[in-house]
């Protein structure tokens, strides 16, 4: 009989024989709506920092031409989490399922409504949508939600104008330079841009909290990580882990200026202009959270917006409580203290 000396050293060696590989990091796959895109840029951050290894996980980031096929695949159950906008979380519950919103990345929509520099003579506010063909990334994604809730505020109905998802980045400057859309909704780099070669001109700017106010009557939470509600309840410990590594990249773009921030992004994101890239960053860089938590009254506008125009929530009890949380990220906090 092997006595219990003789078993704990056979233990010990046996620990040490086995492959580090084997010590396998927590697995996860989370899309993100346009991983180009300035205002998610978050999640390729922490990645690029170290942080999802620091915390053990070994997170797979997967790329969307939208918000909503994110979405789509994380109700499909084919990705663990998503950064995407916050105001998916109210949509989804109003068609009975239930997303959550654990770390929210930004205060404002980080979004700008371009107009072709051709129509910029008539085409002044949101009133003048009417017989329009608006761009956004696809349809049911946020940058949807935003136009609608732009028309809808100038008076304008679904039926007054039309809109074509024509993506983000070179499909969108494509879609304004050969006329298919007059103005479309679009993020950093893709503004600065079609603003540096005199394409287009700002119509609505939502890259700050100031002027998302301004636009749609109060603080806006857009970017968010959020994950499906019941992986949330079996899953606590990886959800922990990813929103210590997202908090802590909130904290680090806090304390680091846009030149900085781009340095760390890979190359091809600068899209061959690294000056404009910063300088897009540069101007947006106020609407990101310096600790994820949810911004005051965030939750209530960005409902109060949406019953605004979407047949989806008008009307329906909405129970703000269930689509975000701030547990996770007060935990996330007490540990970078």
């Amino acid at each position: 009989m092997t006595n219990t000396s003789t078993a704990g050293k056979l233990l010990a060696l046996a620990l040490l024989a086995t492959p580090l590989a084997s010590w396998a990091a927590d697995k996860l796959v989370m899309a993100v709506g346009g991983m180009e895109k300035q205002i998610y840029l978050p999640a390729k951050l922490a990645e690029q920092l170290g942080f999802f290894k620091e915390q053990d996980l070994d997170v797979e980031l997967i790329n969307t031409r939208a918000g909503v096929e994110a979405e789509n695949e994380l109700i499909a159950g084919e990705v663990q989490a998503v950064v995407g906008f916050y105001d998916h979380t109210i949509d989804i519950q109003s068609k009975g399922k239930s997303i959550i919103s654990i770390v929210q990345l930004s205060r404002a929509p980080g979004e700008v409504e371009l107009v072709a520099t051709k129509h910029a003579k008539t085409l002044l506010s949101p009133a003048d949508f009417k017989g329009r063909t608006l761009g956004i990334t696809g349809i049911g994604s946020s940058t949807d939600f935003l136009t609608q809730a732009l028309a809808a505020k100038a008076g304008l109905k679904a039926g007054d104008y039309s809109t074509l998802g024509v993506g983000a980045g070179n499909t969108f400057i494509a879609a304004l330079k050969q006329g298919k859309i007059d103005a479309g909704m679009t993020t950093e780099p893709t503004i600065s841009q079609l603003l540096s070669t005199g394409e287009a001109k700002i119509l609505v700017d939502l890259r700050s909290v100031e002027s998302t106010q301004a636009a749609l009557g109060g603080p806006y939470p857009a970017a968010s990580l959020y994950v499906n509600a019941a992986w949330l309840a079996k899953n606590r410990p990886q959800a922990q882990k990813l929103v210590n590594a997202m908090v802590k990249t909130l904290r680090w773009m806090a304390a680091h200026s846009a030149a900085e921030i781009a340095e760390k992004m890979p190359k091809e994101y600068l899209v061959g202009n690294r000056e404009l890239y910063v300088q897009g960053l540069a101007e947006g860089k106020s609407q990101f959270t310096l600790d994820g938590r949810m911004p005051v009254n965030g939750p209530e506008t960005v409902l109060k917006v949406m019953s605004s125009f979407s047949k989806n929530v008008i009307g329906k009890p909405i129970d703000l409580s269930r689509t975000y949380t701030t547990e996770l990220v007060e935990t996330a906090l007490k540990g970078l203290k």
